[in-house]
């Protein structure tokens, strides 16, 4: 029998400095959404950025796995930062 993952609560911070790459963000955001718990995005145009952030329930590797592909985005930036709660897969607040 396979063990559980664990997962953990982390808070991804992303910054959109190219427009072009909203719409392949939005797809990643979408291919991982059974582990997003929620989302926010504000767009700040006297900057012409947009600043969105994402709450994750994930096994750590997952999370990894998207916030890598988001920072290889042309015109994006990235930083995640990791909860110490700490819960069984099948324990996850709405992760598989």
């Amino acid at each position: 029998m396979e063990a559980q993952k664990e997962t953990r609560v982390a808070v991804m911070g992303i910054i959109v400095e190219d427009r072009d790459s909203a719409v392949p963000l939005n797809q990643l955001l979408h291919e991982y959404g059974c582990y997003i718990i929620g989302r926010m995005g504000i767009p700040y145009r006297e900057k012409g950025v947009n600043i969105v952030s994402v709450a994750i329930d994930a096994p750590q590797d997952v999370t990894a796995a998207l916030s890598g592909k988001i920072g290889r985005l042309p015109g994006v930036s990235v930083k995640t930062a990791y909860s110490n709660v700490v819960a069984a897969a099948g324990n996850a607040g709405g992760a598989p």
